[in-house]
């Protein structure tokens, strides 16, 4: 319970300085969608509370796959991109109780992943799991046998909130949780193994307070979003590299992201009931990432490190910090009630 009061009172000295993790960055690398974008939707399913992933689905446009956070069981849900609606539930069997689902990704093979890799106690647990099953070819609500891998960190247990597969490699990535930055990309073997454990090996620093992460659908760029900012980074050789920040729009609490079926905007959730889901377009011209800003200090912040998150940001006006500071009561009241259960 300390640590979790130590956290908020962290979260709210955050809120009262231009954080890295918090302030919108000087360049940003979108612009809110207009015209022909993608439009938003609310996702209307009074069982979804705390829709904490995101993944555009393959086999059927306009349909995005979510799920709960902790404390909800092995649903994952199919909501239409126009109406918000439910339009599939599916229940995974041949796994465990589910502890804390924080992230969902489609793979090139056209397999859904959901990473059940989130860690409240700060990395205390000794692994984490993915769960895989078979996009279902046709919407209706379904129990499926999913497979289960284990999954262990190069150096020691982590809290994340990030898993990604890359579209053309089918490799699986996820993107570790650090408040004060010194987050990272950690990459999984080439080839999941569904008897031993998977060991996610460091592959990049991303210094960014991350929350989700999602590749382009031509794998060329990786989208890492925080509560209210975010990197984009060009995807070369299997590594990031930071090309500009994001613009994220302000939500009760941003916790997903994913790209839409055709790469042109990203689609950005929140958790809370009836929450919104809001696209923000890709511009065309920043495909070389020109104008974006780099690190704290112009470049990199060590030789495997992906950039800092922000780089050089605006301070944040007076309502997004009452925002921001109202966000950390709730989220560390959250925390408490759950350590509470545990």
């Amino acid at each position: 319970m300390l640590m979790a009061v130590a956290g908020t009172a962290a979260m709210l000295t955050a809120a009262s300085a231009p954080a890295a993790a918090l302030a919108p960055a000087s360049a940003p690398a979108l612009v809110a969608a207009e015209g022909d974008s993608p439009d938003g939707f609310t996702i209307k399913d009074s069982r979804i509370t705390e829709s904490s992933g995101l993944a555009a689905s393959r086999a059927h446009p306009g349909v995005y796959w979510t799920h709960n956070d902790s404390d909800d069981g092995p649903y994952i849900y199919a909501v239409d991109g126009k109406t918000g609606r439910t339009v599939a539930t599916v229940t995974l069997r041949g796994i465990g109780a589910p502890r804390d689902v924080e992230a969902i990704s489609v793979g090139p093979d056209g397999d859904v992943y959901v990473g059940d890799i989130g860690d409240n106690l700060g990395g205390t647990w000794p692994h984490v799991w993915i769960y895989r099953f078979p996009e279902p070819k046709r919407l209706a609500d379904s129990t499926v046998t999913a497979t289960q891998y284990v999954v262990r960190y190069e150096g020691g247990a982590r809290d994340a909130e990030s898993l990604m597969v890359h579209p053309k490699t089918g490799r699986v990535y996820i993107v570790s949780k650090k408040r004060d930055g010194g987050g990272a990309l950690y990459e999984g073997p080439a080839q999941l193994s569904k008897s031993g454990t998977n060991t996610f090996r460091r592959a990049a620093g991303i210094d960014v307070w991350a929350t989700d992460a999602a590749f382009s659908p031509d794998g060329s760029r990786l989208a890492v979003r925080s509560y209210f900012g975010g990197r984009m980074y060009a995807w070369k050789d299997g590594r990031p590299k930071e090309r500009d920040s994001l613009s994220v729009p302000i939500q009760r609490q941003g916790e997903s992201v994913s790209f839409t079926s055709d790469g042109k905007a990203l689609m950005f959730g929140s958790e809370g009931a009836r929450s919104s889901v809001e696209p923000v377009e890709v511009e065309a011209g920043d495909q070389g990432g020109a104008g974006g800003s780099k690190g704290g200090d112009g470049s990199p912040s060590d030789s495997g490190s992906a950039g800092a998150d922000g780089g050089k940001n605006r301070t944040l006006t007076l309502g997004a910090i009452t925002f921001v500071v109202a966000t950390a009561l709730v989220m560390g009241l959250r925390r408490l009630l759950r350590r509470g259960r545990s």
